[in-house]
């Protein structure tokens, strides 16, 4: 398992990006490390799809969700910046989760681990972690 100091930079599923907007323990891993939080256009835009489930959920105003996602420090990358690694990405997940490859692309293109909190990436061979693991990691 690698050390604190050689996190320096992951790919962040949805999932753990709609914790830390919802205030749970991913947020800690923004606030409190100096991981660099990188993910991909579509990522981003799962995320903004589930705000308006999760303001009713949490009887929050949806634009206060949105600012939340703003202030967090995330890196959104576009297709072009990891299209070389869609090709291998596929193959790595095949039918498990296709709405995973273009995070995973991402994680192969910049050889950076992904943070999920998601199982699926578990057959792709990719070093992943979840929250819990990369708040152990650095500490936070």
């Amino acid at each position: 398992m690698p050390g604190a100091k050689s996190v320096e930079r992951v790919a962040a599923d949805a999932n753990v990006i709609l914790s830390a907007i919802a205030g749970g323990a991913a947020l800690r891993i923004f606030t409190h490390t100096d991981i660099k939080v990188v993910t991909t256009a579509e990522t981003m835009e799962e995320v903004r799809e589930y705000l308006p489930r999760m303001a009713k959920a949490y009887r929050m105003a949806p634009e206060l969700l949105e600012a939340q996602l703003r202030l967090l420090a995330i890196t959104e990358v576009s297709r072009p910046g990891y299209a070389g690694s869609v090709e291998r990405a596929t193959r790595l997940m095949g039918p498990r989760d296709p709405d995973d490859i273009a995070l995973l692309s991402l994680a192969l293109e910049l050889d950076i681990p992904v943070w999920t909190n998601d199982r699926d990436f578990e057959v792709s061979g990719k070093a992943c972690y979840s929250t819990a693991r990369l708040l152990k990691i650095t500490g936070a």
